[in-house]
C-alpha cells in the first residue's frame, strides 16, 4: 500500500509539474509571442501619440506662452533628432508597405496581422512626433527636451532592444524568420540610440554663447588681434572621459560651423597643454640642458665671462658640435622628451591597432569552415561574429586615438621649433645675418618645422614594420606553413626594390626643396621692389628669372612625382606580387590550397601592404626629417651677439651716457682691416653729439658699436641707462600707426599729443583717413619716406630713453643742425672730434663737409635773393610754418582714401567649395580628356582584383576531401594573368594622374606669376608679400604634389567601396537594407561636418601668413628691437600667432576624427548585419567560398567607407589651395605693355617736353581726387623742381607720369604722344627715376647695375666712376662680381643711392626723375651727385622732387603744389622776387634756419 500510494503520489507530481511547466511555457511563449509583443508596441506608441495631441492642445490653449523661444538661441540636436523622428516614420511606413506585400498572397496569421497594425500605428506615432517637434517645439522655452519625449525615447530603446533578443531567442528556436522584421528592429535600435543620446545631451544654448561672445575663445570681434591666449578654456580640456572618447567635445563648434560660417573667433582656444606657451620652456629647458651635459662649457653659455670679447656666442653653444653645443641627436632627445606623454599613448594605440587589424585575417579561415559545417563549439558562428565585430572596433577606436594624438604632437612640435627658430633669429650676430638671409629662416619656419612635425605619423614605423610583418609571418605560417618563408623572402624583395626608388625620390625631393627656396627667395625680393621694377620696367624680365627658376624646380619636380609613381606601382603590385610566389610555392611543395586558407592569406598579403609601402616611405621621411632637423641645428648653432660686448649700467648710476676706450671692430672679425679702429670718445648724459662723414666712412657702424651690433676685437663700450635708436632706413611694422609709436608702451595721452606735435605729425593723422588708427602697409608701403622717419623719431620720443641714438633721421625731412660736439669719421676712424669752431680750425676733413654745405647754401645767392626779399620775407615765414613744417616727397598721396583701410583682412572664399574649382582643375590639362582613361583604368582594376579573388575562392577546395575544379598550373596562370592586368592598370592610373597633375600645375604656376606680375601697383600696396608667398609656396606645392593624388583617390575608394558592396550583395542582397541608410548617414556626417572642416582648413591657410610676415619684418628691424629692449614682447607676440595658427589646425584634426570615429561605427555596423546574416542562415543554402570572399572584403568595409569621406573631406580641404591660386588668376591687370599699332619710334622723346592738359588723378572710383586740373608744360632739356607738403599730390604726379595711375580725367604728353595710347613698357623704358629708397638685389655688382645684360663692362665701369664708385668696387675682390647680400645690407644706404645713380648715368633717358634721389646721402655727395647730373643729363628733362630747397633752386622752373593743384610754378629767380609767393617762404624758412644753426655754432 505504501508502494502503491508513493506511486500515487510521485505520479500526481510528475503530472503536476508536467502541467505546471506546459502552462508555464504556454505564458512564456504567449509572452514572446508576435500578438502580444506588436499589441504591446502598439499599445505603447498609441499611449504617446495621445501624450502628444494633450500636450500639443494644451500649450496651443496657453495664454502669454513664449514666441519663437528658438530665436533667442539655438537648441543642440534638435534637427537631428527632429530628422530622426521623420526617417523613423518614413522608415516605418516602407517596411509597412513592404510587409503587407511579403504577406499579401498568403493567408494572415494573427502574428503577421499584429505587426502590421503595429508598423502603422509607428508611422502615425512617428509622424505626430515629427508635426510636434517642426511646428509646436519652436514655442518650447524648458532648457531640455520636453520630459515626455525623454522618457518615451529611453523606453523606446528597451523596447527595440527587447525585440531585437526576443528576435534571436526566436531565430535559434525556428531558424526562420522574414529578413525586413529583422531590419525593423536593428534600425529601431540605431534609431533608438541615438534619440536617447539627444534626450541626454540636447539643450538649449543661448545666443551671448556663441553670438554676443565670440564662441569659445572670449575674443572679439578682429580675429587675430583680439584672441587672448587662456581668455576661455578649451572644450577639450574642460572633456569627460565619455566625450574625449568619442570627440563628442567637438559639437560645439560643430554645432556653430553648420549655422555660420566659421571666423577665427569662432574657434576655441587650445588646451593649455598644446599652448606654446606650455610646450615651448618645456622644449627649452630640455635642449638647454643637453647643451650642458654635453659638453657645453660656461665659457660658451650666454652671460658668462671670457678672456676674449671678440666672442660671439650662440645660445646653445659652440660653434660645432664637437666644441659641444646642440647637435641633430639632441635635438631630437629634446623633442621627443618634451612630448613623451603623447609618444607614449600613440604607442599603445598603434599596438592595439596593429593586433586588432589582424584578427579578421586570422579567423577567415574558421568562418569558412564554420559555414561548410564544420563547427567546433557551440554558437561558433556568433562567437567568430564577435570576435570579427569587437577587433573591428578596437581597430577603429585605436586609430583615431592614434592619428589624434600623433597630430598633436606634432603641433607641439612644430611650435616649439618655430618659436626656438624665431627667438634665434632676434638674436643672430651680422656675420651670422649675412650667411642666412630672411628667406632661409623664413623656410625653417614654414618647411623644416612642419616637415618635422608630420614626421610624428612615421615615429612608430622603426618597430610597429616588424610587429606587422611578424604577425603576417605567423598567419601566413599557420596556414600555408613553410611556404610562408616564401612570403618573406618576396616581402624583402619588394621592400629592397622600393628601397633605390625611396632614395631617388629623396634625393630628388631635397633639389625639389632646394630649388623651391632659391625661387622663393628671388620671389621674396621682387615682392619686396616692385614698385621699382615697374619703374624701370624690369618686372618681366624679373618673371622670366622666376620662370627659369620654376623650370629648374620642375626638372626635379617632375622626376619626384614620377618616381613616386613607380613606389605607388610597387605598392598596388607588392601584394599580387607576393601572393604569386606564394601560392606558387605551395604547389611546389606540395602544401594543399583551400578555400579558407587562400582568403586568409589574400587578406593577410592586402595587410601586408602597408608595411611594404611603409618602410621606404618611412626611410624617405626618416632622411627628409633628419635633413630638416640638421638644417635648424645648424641654425641654432650660428653665431649670437655677445652680450658682454656692451657694459650696461642702470639708468642714472654714472654722469657719463656712452664712453669707448680703444675699441676696434669689425664687422667680420677676420677681415685684416677693421672696420673702425682706435676709437676713444666719452658723452655725458645731456650731450648731443653729431657723428660726420662721407658716405662710407663708419657713421652708422659707429651706432651699431654702440649697440653692441658690431663684433668688438679689442676695447670696451659702457653705456648708462636705457636706448633708443632710429635708423637710417625706416623700419616700420604693419599695424596701426599708434601702435608703431606706442612700441608696448601704455598710452599716456598727454605724453603721446606732444610727441605727435614734436614730431610734426598731427597734419599727416589729419590727412590721412583714419587718424594714428590708420593700418600701415607692409614696409610702410602707404607711407611717405619722411612719414615713416617722423614715426620712427616719434617712438624713440615716447619711450623716455637716456640715449638717443639717431642715424641720419633727417635724411628724408628737413636737415636741422643743433649739437654740442661733431665727431668726424674718415676711413673708420674718428679723423676730428671736439666743438664746432675748434675742429673747423683744426684740420681739413671737417671743413671739407661744411665746405660742402656752405656751398649748398650760397646757393640760395645765385637766384638773385636780395636782402631786403628776405627781409620782408622772413617776417611772413612764422605765420606759413605750421603749413610747411614738412617739404618732402609724399611716396603715397592718401592712396586709402576714406572708406577703408589700405590692407584688409585676407580675402577667403566662404561656404562649399564651387564645383566651378573642381571643373577648372580637372579640365585644365587637355581640357580632361585623360579623366575618362583614368576612371576606366580605376574601374577595372578593381574588376581586375574581384575577378582574381572569385577566382581563387572557387579555384580552390574547401577542404581536403573536395576536388578542385581545375588543375594547379590553370589555377596559377590565371590568377598570375589577372593580377598582372591589374597591376598594368595601376601603372596607367598612375602615369595618367602624374600627366594630368604636373601640366595642370605648370599651367595654373604659370596665369598665377603672370597675373601677379601684371597687376597694378595698388595691388602691391594693399597685399602683404606673405600671401602672395604663402600661394606660391604652400598652394603650389599642393597643386603640384596632392591634389591629382587626392582627386584620383577619392574615385578609387568611391569605386573600391562599390566593389565591395557588390560583392558582399552576392552573397546576401539584404545587405542594402542597412547599406542604404547607413551610406545616407554617412553622406549626412559627410555634410555636417565638411560646413566646419572646409572652414577650419581655410583659416589654417589664413593664419600662416602673418607668422610668415611677423618673422619677416622682426628679423629686417632685430636691431631696433633689441635697442629698445623689446625682444620678450615680441616673442609674445610670435607665441600668441604660433597659437592661433595652432588652433585651427588642432580643431581641424579633431574635426576628422570625429567624423572618422562615427564613420568607422557605421561601416563596422554594415559588417556587423552581413555576418550575422551569413552564420544565421541554414547550412548549405551559400557557397562558404563566395561567404569567404565577402568576408575578406567586408575586413576593408569600415576602413573604405571612411576612406571615401575622409577623401572627400581632404579633398575639398586640399582644393581650397586650387582655390587660392585661381583668385589671384583672376585679379585686375595693367594696360598693355605694348601696342604693335602705337609703338612710339627709337628715338623717342627727342625733345623730353612734357605736357600735362587738365590732369585729374584719383585711386579708385570711391575716392576723392588727389590731382584736381593740373596744366602745366615741363620744357625738353630744362630742370623742373616740384616742392609742396605730404599729401600734395607730387608722388601722384610722377606715379601718373609712369602710369602706376593712369589720369581718370585730363591727360599728360610727351613730345606729342599722349602716354595712355603706347605701351606701358614703351613709356618706362624710355623714362630714368632715382627713387627715394635706394635698391639694391641679391647678386653682384654688374647684375645691380645692368639687370637686362644691355651694356659692356667698360659701360658699367665709366658710370661707376661717374657715380664715385668706381674706387670703392675696384678694392673688393670680386670686382664686378662683387657679391650683393639681400636688400644690399653688404653696402651702406648712401652706397645704394650711387648705385641706383649708375643705372641711371647708363641708361641716359632723355627724361630723368629724382625723387628725393639724395636723401640717404651726405651734403658733400649731395653735391657731387647734382654736379654729376648737369654734366650727365645736361640736354635732359630733369623733374626733381626734394626736401633739400638747395636741390631745386637751380632749377629752370619751380612747381609748387598744394592739395593737388598748381600753387606756383615758374623760375625760382621770379618766385623768390615775389615776397608773398609760397615758394620765398619755404626758402625763407631754410635759410632762417641755417643760417641760425650755423650762428649757434659759431657759439659754442
Amino acid at each position: 500500500m505504501r508502494f502503491l500510494q508513493s506511486a500515487v503520489h510521485g505520479m500526481s507530481r510528475v503530472l503536476f509539474s508536467s502541467s505546471y511547466r506546459l502552462e508555464e511555457n504556454q505564458v512564456v511563449g504567449f509572452l514572446l509571442g508576435p500578438v502580444f509583443l506588436h499589441g504591446l508596441s502598439a499599445a505603447c506608441h498609441l499611449g504617446l501619440l495621445i501624450v502628444v495631441f494633450v500636450v500639443w492642445s494644451c500649450r496651443s490653449c496657453r495664454h502669454g506662452r513664449s514666441k519663437e523661444c528658438l530665436e533667442s538661441g539655438r537648441f543642440r540636436l534638435y534637427k537631428p533628432a527632429l530628422f530622426s523622428c521623420l526617417g523613423l516614420a518614413l522608415f516605418y511606413l516602407f517596411v509597412c508597405v513592404f510587409n503587407y506585400l511579403w504577406f499579401m498572397h498568403e493567408q494572415w496569421s494573427h502574428g503577421n496581422l499584429a505587426a502590421q497594425i503595429d508598423l502603422a500605428v509607428r508611422v502615425i506615432t512617428w509622424s505626430g512626433a515629427s508635426a510636434y517637434l517642426r511646428f509646436e517645439f519652436c514655442h518650447w522655452d524648458g532648457r531640455k527636451f520636453p520630459i515626455f519625449l525623454r522618457t518615451w525615447w529611453f523606453l523606446y530603446l528597451l523596447l527595440s532592444c527587447s525585440f531585437l533578443v526576443v528576435d534571436f531567442v526566436k531565430y535559434g528556436k525556428l531558424q526562420v524568420m522574414p529578413i525586413h522584421l529583422w531590419v525593423v528592429d536593428v534600425g529601431s535600435v540605431l534609431f533608438a540610440v541615438f534619440l536617447c543620446y539627444a534626450g541626454s545631451s540636447g539643450e538649449r544654448v543661448e545666443k551671448y554663447e556663441s553670438s554676443q561672445e565670440p564662441l569659445l575663445n572670449g575674443g572679439g570681434g578682429d580675429g587675430l588681434s583680439k584672441r587672448s591666449h587662456g581668455e576661455q578654456a578649451s572644450l577639450f580640456s574642460n572633456a569627460g572621459l565619455l566625450s574625449v572618447l568619442t570627440f563628442s567635445w567637438m559639437g560645439p563648434l560643430f554645432s556653430v560651423g553648420y549655422r555660420k560660417t566659421l571666423d577665427l573667433d569662432d574657434v576655441p582656444q587650445l588646451a593649455d597643454n598644446d599652448s606654446v606657451d606650455r610646450v615651448f620652456p618645456i622644449f627649452k629647458e630640455k635642449l638647454e640642458s643637453y647643451a650642458n651635459i654635453h659638453g657645453c662649457s660656461s665659457s660658451g653659455r650666454p652671460g658668462s665671462s671670457g678672456s676674449s670679447s671678440t666672442r660671439t656666442t650662440s645660445t646653445f653653444g659652440g660653434n660645432s658640435t664637437d666644441k659641444g653645443g646642440i647637435g641633430t641627436l639632441h635635438l631630437v632627445k629634446a623633442l621627443v622628451f618634451s612630448t613623451w606623454p603623447l609618444i607614449l599613448w600613440t604607442a599603445v594605440c598603434v599596438l592595439v591597432y596593429t593586433l586588432s587589424s589582424y584578427v579578421g585575417p586570422w579567423l577567415i579561415d574558421s568562418f569558412v569552415q564554420y559555414l561548410n559545417g564544420r563547427q567546433r563549439v557551440a554558437n561558433e558562428g556568433y562567437l567568430l561574429v564577435t570576435a570579427f565585430v569587437v577587433a573591428k572596433i578596437f581597430e577603429g577606436l585605436s586609430q583615431r586615438y592614434w592619428f589624434f594624438s600623433l597630430q598633436r604632437a606634432g603641433i607641439r612640435v612644430r611650435a616649439a621649433l618655430v618659436a626656438i627658430i624665431y627667438q634665434k633669429g632676434l638674436a643672430l650676430s651680422s656675420n651670422s645675418k649675412q650667411g642666412c638671409a630672411s628667406g632661409e629662416v623664413i623656410n625653417l619656419m614654414s618647411v623644416d618645422a612642419d616637415r618635422i612635425g608630420l614626421f610624428s605619423w612615421y615615429m612608430h614605423d622603426l618597430w610597429n614594420i616588424p610587429v606587422q610583418v611578424g604577425l603576417a609571418l605567423l598567419i601566413l605560417y599557420t596556414n600555408l606553413g613553410l611556404a610562408s618563408l616564401a612570403a618573406l623572402a618576396a616581402t624583402v624583395l619588394v621592400m629592397l626594390a622600393n628601397a633605390p626608388l625611396g632614395r631617388m625620390q629623396e634625393k630628388y625631393q631635397e633639389k625639389l626643396m632646394a630649388s623651391k627656396d632659391t625661387r622663393m627667395k628671388a620671389m621674396s625680393e621682387i615682392l619686396r621692389n616692385m614698385r621699382i621694377l615697374k619703374l624701370q620696367a624690369w618686372e618681366m624680365k624679373f618673371l622670366s628669372k622666376i620662370i627659369e627658376l620654376r623650370k629648374q624646380e620642375t626638372n626635379w619636380l617632375r622626376k619626384y612625382i614620377y618616381t613616386s609613381a613607380m613606389i605607388m606601382f610597387v605598392f598596388w603590385g607588392a601584394p599580387t606580387f607576393v601572393s604569386v610566389v606564394t601560392f606558387g610555392t605551395c604547389m611546389l611543395i606540395g602544401v594543399p590550397l583551400e578555400t579558407g586558407k587562400v582568403l586568409s592569406a589574400l587578406a593577410t598579403f592586402r595587410i601586408l601592404q602597408e608595411p611594404i609601402y611603409s618602410l621606404p616611405d618611412f626611410i624617405s621621411m626618416l632622411i627628409q626629417t633628419k635633413v630638416s632637423l640638421e638644417r635648424i641645428s645648424s641654425f641654432l648653432l650660428l653665431e649670437e651677439l655677445h652680450p658682454d660686448v656692451v657694459e650696461k649700467l642702470p639708468s642714472g648710476s654714472s654722469n657719463v651716457a656712452i664712453e669707448v676706450k680703444n675699441g676696434t671692430f669689425s664687422w667680420e672679425p677676420s677681415a685684416k682691416n677693421p672696420t673702425l679702429n682706435d676709437l676713444n670718445f666719452q658723452i655725458l648724459h645731456g650731450m648731443r653729439v653729431a657723428i660726420c662723414g662721407t658716405v662710407g666712412s663708419g657713421k652708422s657702424t659707429l651706432l651699431s658699436c654702440i649697440l653692441g651690433e658690431v663684433p668688438k676685437l679689442s676695447g670696451n663700450i659702457r653705456l648708462c641707462g636705457s636706448t633708443a635708436y632710429v635708423s637710417q632706413s625706416p623700419w616700420i611694422q604693419s599695424g596701426k600707426i599708434e601702435d608703431n609709436i606706442l612700441f608696448g608702451k601704455e598710452m599716456d595721452r598727454s605724453k603721446y599729443e606732444s610727441v605727435l606735435e614734436a614730431c610734426c605729425l598731427k597734419k599727416d593723422l589729419e590727412i590721412l583717413p583714419f587718424g594714428d588708427q590708420t593700418v600701415i602697409g607692409e614696409r610702410g608701403i602707404n607711407l611717405s619716406g619722411g612719414q615713416k622717419q617722423r614715426i620712427q623719431i616719434a617712438r624713440a620720443l615716447y619711450h623716455d630713453a637716456d640715449i638717443f641714438l639717431f642715424d641720419d633721421p633727417f635724411s628724408a625731412v628737413d636737415a636741422h643742425t643743433g649739437s654740442h660736439l661733431f665727431k668726424v669719421m674718415k676711413h673708420g676712424r674718428i679723423t676730428q672730434a671736439g666743438k664746432y669752431n675748434e675742429i673747423l680750425s683744426s684740420g681739413t676733413d671737417f671743413m671739407e663737409l661744411v665746405g660742402a654745405h656752405m656751398d649748398a647754401f650760397s646757393a640760395i645767392e645765385t637766384v638773385n635773393l636780395s636782402p631786403e626779399i628776405t627781409c620782408r620775407t622772413m617776417e611772413s615765414v612764422e605765420a606759413y610754418k605750421d603749413d610747411t613744417k614738412d617739404e618732402q616727397n609724399g611716396q603715397s598721396d592718401n592712396i586709402t582714401g576714406h572708406t577703408g583701410q589700405l590692407v584688409q583682412e585676407e580675402e577667403r572664399e566662404k561656404g562649399r567649395v564651387g564645383f566651378s574649382v573642381y571643373w577648372r582643375y580637372i579640365t585644365t590639362a587637355y581640357k580632361g580628356a585623360l579623366v575618362p582613361f583614368i576612371l576606366l583604368a580605376e574601374i577595372l582594376f578593381q574588376a581586375l582584383q574581384i575577378g582574381s579573388n572569385y577566382w581563387m575562392a572557387w579555384a580552390t577546395p574547401v577542404s581536403k576531401d573536395t576536388k578542385p575544379p581545375v588543375n594547379s598550373l590553370v589555377l596559377i596562370y590565371v590568377y598570375v594573368a589577372l593580377a598582372l592586368g591589374s597591376s598594368i592598370c595601376v601603372l596607367v592610373i598612375d602615369l595618367l594622374l602624374i600627366t594630368a597633375g604636373y601640366k595642370t600645375a605648370t599651367f595654373l604656376f604659370n596665369k598665377m606669376h603672370n597675373c601677379i606680375f601684371r597687376a597694378p601697383m595698388s595691388f602691391f600696396d594693399s597685399t602683404p608679400s606673405g600671401r602672395i608667398l604663402n600661394r606660391a609656396s604652400n598652394d603650389q606645392s599642393e597643386v603640384d604634389t596632392s591634389i591629382a593624388y587626392q582627386i584620383g583617390s577619392f574615385a578609387f575608394s568611391l569605386i573600391q567601396l562599390f566593389g565591395i558592396i557588390a560583392v558582399m550583395s552576392q552573397v546576401a542582397w539584404q545587405v542594402f537594407i542597412v547599406f542604404i541608410p547607413v551610406i545616407a548617414i554617412c553622406f549626412w556626417y559627410q555634410q555636417y561636418y565638411i560646413a566646419t572642416g572646409r572652414e577650419l582648413a581655410r583659416l589654417v591657410g589664413v593664419c600662416e601668413a602673418p607668422i610668415i610676415q611677423h618673422c619677416s619684418e622682426s628679423l629686417s628691424g632685430s636691431m631696433t628691437i633689441r635697442s629698445f629692449d623689446e625682444k620678450t614682447r615680441f616673442m609674445g607676440t610670435n607665441f600668441h600667432l604660433n597659437d592661433a595658427y595652432s588652433c585651427p589646425k588642432f580643431h581641424n584634426a579633431a574635426a576628422m576624427d570625429w567624423l572618422c570615429l562615427r564613420l568607422d561605427m557605421l561601416a563596422i555596423l554594415t559588417f556587423t548585419f552581413s555576418l550575422v546574416f551569413l552564420v544565421s542562415l541554414p547550412k548549405g543554402i551559400i557557397d562558404p567560398a563566395i561567404a569567404g570572399v565577402a568576408v575578406s572584403y567586408g575586413l576593408n568595409l569600415n576602413m573604405l567607407q571612411a576612406l571615401v569621406i575622409r577623401d572627400l573631406c581632404n579633398l575639398e580641404n586640399k582644393i581650397i589651395s586650387v582655390e587660392r591660386i585661381l583668385q589671384y588668376t583672376c585679379i585686375p591687370s595693367e594696360p598693355p605693355l605694348a601696342i604693335e599699332t602705337k609703338k612710339p619710334s627709337y628715338s623717342w622723346p627727342s625733345q623730353g617736353e612734357v605736357d600735362i592738359h587738365d590732369l585729374q588723378v584719383r585711386y579708385a572710383p570711391h575716392m576723392p581726387f588727389v590731382l584736381r586740373g593740373l596744366t602745366c608744360t615741363f620744357p625738353g632739356g630744362m630742370k623742373t623742381g616740384i616742392v609742396g607738403r605730404t599729401g600734395s599730390g607730387k608722388s601722384t604726379l610722377i606715379q601718373t607720369l609712369f602710369r602706376i595711375v593712369d589720369p581718370t580725367v585730363g591727360r599728360i604728353v610727351i613730345d606729342g604722344t599722349d602716354i595712355t595710347t603706347i605701351g606701358l613698357h614703351d613709356l618706362r623704358s624710355k623714362l630714368s627715376i632715382i627713387p627715394q629708397d635706394p635698391t639694391m638685389f641679391e647678386g653682384t655688382v654688374r647684375s645691380n647695375l645692368d639687370p637686362l645684360g644691355e651694356y659692356t663692362d667698360g659701360q658699367i665701369w665709366q658710370a661707376l666712376d661717374t657715380c664715385q664708385l668706381g674706387d670703392e668696387v675696384r678694392r673688393k675682390e670680386g670686382k664686378l662680381d662683387t657679391s650683393v647680400t639681400e636688400n644690399g645690407e653688404n653696402w651702406s644706404v648712401g652706397q645704394r643711392q650711387l648705385v641706383c645713380l649708375g643705372r641711371v648715368i647708363l641708361k641716359k633717358s632723355k627724361i630723368l626723375v629724382l625723387d628725393e634721389a639724395t636723401a640717404s646721402v651726405d651734403t658733400a655727395t649731395d653735391n657731387l651727385i647734382q654736379k654729376t647730373l648737369r654734366q650727365q643729363f645736361s640736354d635732359s628733362t630733369v623733374i626733381t622732387i626734394a626736401h633739400r630747397i638747395t636741390s631745386v633752386l637751380d632749377s629752370d622752373m619751380v612747381l609748387l603744389l598744394d592739395n593737388g593743384i598748381i600753387a606756383e610754378y615758374d623760375s625760382p629767380s621770379k618766385l623768390l622776387e615775389n615776397k608773398s609767393s609760397l615758394f620765398s617762404k619755404l626758402v625763407a624758412e631754410y635759410t632762417q634756419r641755417s643760417s641760425s644753426s650755423f650762428d649757434r655754432l659759431d657759439k659754442l
